[in-house]
């Protein structure tokens, strides 16, 4: 399966303790409508290795946006 998609999630900040993170993006992509076949797709794969696999794994689908931001820059381009 591949994946495309991002949840709009930050690690930083989070408890470090892999369930927590786990369940965090999980919680996360079930506010953004990610099917359950992706969400289990994503923790199946940071489950196969270490600690630093876990969270490369999950910093690999999740990005922080910012819409504020975004506003912001689109107003400063006018």
């Amino acid at each position: 399966m591949e994946i495309t998609k991002k949840v709009n999630l930050s690690l930083v900040g989070l408890d470090g303790n892999a369930f927590a993170l786990m369940g965090a993006f999980q919680k996360q992509a079930r506010r953004e409508d990610w099917s359950q076949e992706e969400i289990k797709f994503v923790l199946d794969e940071a489950e196969k290795g270490d600690y630093s696999h876990l969270l490369c794994t999950l910093m690999e689908y999740c990005e922080e946006t910012d819409e504020e931001e975004t506003d912001e820059e689109e107003e400063d381009e006018k």
